[in-house]
């Protein structure tokens, strides 16, 4: 039986200090501000740096403060960041905190459109 049961296990990653990871967003969904269907919302953000490696199981991460989590967790929650493919490049918009709100520095607002009632911009 045991062998049956050691197909679905895998060695653990192993993270290094200053690597990028993506984390889960399973134990903090009530957590995000936008009220959005649970089925829509992405699995993971991020990506955030790894400060310190306590143990096979356990990485300490450098997250926002904006992000109300404690800062180690466990390596099931995590996922390695791998870089974009050429052409695929994504632009971080640059995230600002005024009086504890996060805001988003907008160079230009393409489109507009209302959905449900609220105003929604496509912007750059």
């Amino acid at each position: 039986m045991r062998k049956y049961a050691d197909r679905k296990r895998n060695e653990p990653e192993e993270y290094k200090v200053e690597e990028w990871v993506l984390l889960s967003t399973k134990d903090f969904k009530f957590q995000i501000k936008e009220q959005c269907l649970e089925k829509l919302m992405k699995h993971f953000v991020g990506p955030y740096k790894v400060n310190k490696i306590i143990s096979t199981n356990v990485i300490e991460l450098e997250l926002l403060e904006s992000v109300k989590i404690y800062l180690v967790v466990n390596v099931s929650r995590v996922q390695m960041y791998k870089d974009q493919i050429e052409g695929q490049e994504r632009k971080w918009s640059l995230l600002i905190v005024i009086k504890g709100e996060e805001e988003y520095k907008v160079e230009k607002i393409l489109n507009k459109g209302k959905f449900r009632g609220k105003n929604r911009y496509l912007v750059q």
